[in-house]
């Protein structure tokens, strides 16, 4: 999960969620620069949440699909943690 605890990275993952593109077309979406985009794609290729593929000079490179179930899966798990939170909460300031 630390590898996706990463803002930039999230931005790559969300721009990719519909199609493939190029590490050159990705750098202008997250307002970044190639370099760094290129690191943060090289570290979720590491983890196996995203796939690249040359063609030519041009690297392109597109999510592993499930990559948005973990996604999901975590924000699920981070609401009902708020929800359990927000219960403890209202009860202390009941008895206050």
């Amino acid at each position: 999960m630390k590898v996706l605890a990463q803002p930039t990275r999230l931005k790559i993952l969300e721009v990719l969620r519909k199609r493939e593109l190029c590490v050159c077309e990705i750098v202008p979406l997250v307002n970044g620069e190639q370099s760094n985009i290129s690191k943060h794609i090289s570290v979720l290729e590491k983890y196996g949440l995203v796939f690249t593929r040359r063609e030519g000079i041009r690297v392109f490179v597109r999510a592993n699909p499930l990559v948005y179930e973990i996604l999901e899966k975590a924000s699920q798990a981070l609401k009902s943690l708020l929800e359990v939170q927000k219960k403890r909460l209202e009860e202390i300031e009941r008895r206050v």
